[in-house]
């Protein structure tokens, strides 16, 4: 059994961090699809309380740092995590499988992989052993609302 002060809750509590609510679609689609043991998460962008902060807008190499490509990611992991939860009500029934990044990006940028990291070093520690994850990293010309970066998340279900 898990110790309450190993949990996911209690790791992300521990970062400093609160899961934020599940945020709600802003087109025609579903924010989360469960198939079978396994649980889909659509793309989530770095959105706070008052939307995207402006230190995560822009391309990463024409303007936005790599440091804060990665608080975007970062944010955006947390997103997904929320909408984890939301499907599921419990992180810790969750193992992770794959996380997919966005990257809105200038054409010479080529340092997508460590903007990434910040999504995927959230979601190892808040998930522990089952936070490792396959991963895919790529730029794009745009994202929605100007949005430095936008992850998804594909999850197994645990029993």
């Amino acid at each position: 059994m898990t110790a309450p002060s190993d949990t996911p809750l209690a790791r992300l509590q521990a970062l400093g961090l609160t899961l934020p609510a599940a945020a709600a679609p802003v087109a025609n689609y579903v924010p989360f699809v469960r198939a079978g043991a396994l649980l889909f998460i659509s793309g989530q962008l770095p959105l706070g309380a008052n939307g995207v902060d402006p230190a995560h807008q822009g391309k990463l190499g024409a303007g936005v740092s790599l440091e804060a490509g990665q608080s975007a990611a970062r944010q955006a992991a947390l997103n997904v995590l929320a909408q984890a939860n939301a499907a599921v009500g419990d992180l810790s029934k969750l193992r992770a499988v794959r996380l997919g990044g966005y990257v809105n990006s200038a054409p010479d940028f080529a340092s997508l992989p460590q903007v990434v990291n910040g999504a995927s070093d959230l979601v190892a520690a808040v998930l522990g052993e089952n936070g490792k994850h396959a991963r895919f990293a790529v730029g794009v010309a745009q994202l929605p609302l100007d949005a430095a970066v936008e992850v998804e998340g594909i999850f197994e279900i645990l029993p």
